[in-house]
């Protein structure tokens, strides 16, 4: 069985240890400095008797031998001494290095413990964030933001399931009214017809819902080889006077299905008169595809819900298409890094702007 240190008791032997080294060379260099010290350190010794006269000294030779042991005896003391009081200072390191430890390492336990209670079902528990705003108070921050984006992530995917199964099983519900209404009784030929025609209409739409979610996670994962796509080539229009070169570099089947959603969405939304206008440059230092449409007025703060799966272009989940078309256009955007914003037109309708940052054309692969 192999025994495993915890962090708090690493830490403890990392701080004991360093006390311990710092105290031996320090004990040791004492020691050489004494025994230096007490090497060169010359002693004058003035003998006198009982009545004040002067003794005659003992010869040097014969002081030698109780000099240098009292020298030993003074080191060796000293050593003693200094080993005590080292492992006194020791024990108290360690003593001290646990407490430090246990209290350093307090928030990455409260991080821990809340990570362990979290899940699906419960993501709204945060970490504490303590002062003073170190690293460790940066770093539940940085745990709160992630569980924040977390919360929002999950919580997205279930508004996405609900809207999906809300979406394919509104024909089936139809199709399934269809049947029994009809069959309930003696149908004749005319409402046979009928009765496919509906089946027909409620599995086409069922039919587009399913290839809008299929385009969207395609959008989404965006594996495809990426070469070099002039944005201004992809939108086919009958006045071209403001398309100018717009380089990209994507997956030009992701950024032809891009246009071709906004330019669907722009034509099926378009409740004025005037055509749509297209627009495609090199502005900023980016490329952009700006694509404007009539309609009816939208609020400037529902535009953020227009990008959302299954919203369509009143703001709610009714009218025609499947709500899936500007989902998939803001993923796609995403996938290469762009920036999707909508505004409000001022007579009606809406203004959707894609920009891209500029390719590096020396490393991009063209299209074919």
């Amino acid at each position: 069985m192999t025994f495993r240190f915890t962090a708090r008791a690493r830490l403890t032997i990392l701080y004991t240890g360093l006390v311990l080294v710092a105290g031996l060379v320090l004990t040791g260099l004492t020691y050489l400095f004494m025994r230096h010290r007490l090497g060169q350190r010359s002693v004058r010794v003035d003998l006198r008797g009982p009545d004040g006269t002067a003794v005659t000294a003992p010869r040097p030779e014969d002081l030698l031998p109780d000099l240098d042991r009292l020298q030993d005896e003074t080191l060796h003391e000293l050593l003693i001494q200094a080993l005590i009081a080292l492992a006194v200072v020791t024990a108290l390191a360690a003593l001290l290095g646990w407490l430090v430890a246990g209290r350093v390492l307090r928030p990455i336990r409260a991080i821990s413990t809340t990570a362990q209670r979290l899940s699906a079902e419960n993501l709204s528990e945060r970490v504490p964030v303590n002062e003073p705003r170190d690293e460790l108070a940066a770093l539940a921050a940085t745990v709160n933001g992630m569980l924040d984006r977390i919360q929002a992530g999950v919580a997205s995917q279930k508004l996405f399931t609900a809207n999906a199964a809300h979406e394919l099983r509104t024909p089936l519900t139809t199709m399934r009214t269809a049947i029994d209404v009809t069959l309930d009784g003696e149908p004749g030929r005319d409402e046979l017809i009928a009765m496919a025609e509906d089946v027909r209409t409620a599995i086409g739409k069922s039919q587009r819902t399913l290839d809008g979610l299929l385009a969207l996670a395609h959008s989404q994962a965006a594996t495809g080889r990426r070469h070099l796509v002039d944005l201004s080539d992809l939108v086919a229009v009958s006045d071209e006077s403001n398309l100018r070169p717009a380089p990209v570099v994507g997956d030009p089947v992701l950024l032809e299905m891009m246009v071709a959603n906004l330019v669907d969405n722009a034509l099926r939304h378009n409740e004025s008169e005037c055509e749509i206008e297209v627009e495609s440059g090199v502005e900023g230092g980016e490329g952009f595809l700006r694509i404007s449409n009539g309609g009816h007025m939208i609020d400037p703060g529902e535009t953020k819900r227009l990008l959302e799966p299954f919203v369509r272009g009143d703001g709610g989940r009714t009218g025609e298409g499947v709500g899936l078309g500007l989902a998939i256009v803001h993923a796609i955007v995403l996938a290469h890094r762009g920036r999707i914003r909508l505004d409000p037109r001022d007579a009606g309708g809406l203004c959707v702007t894609v920009r891209f940052p500029l390719p590096d054309v020396g490393r991009a692969v063209p299209s074919r």
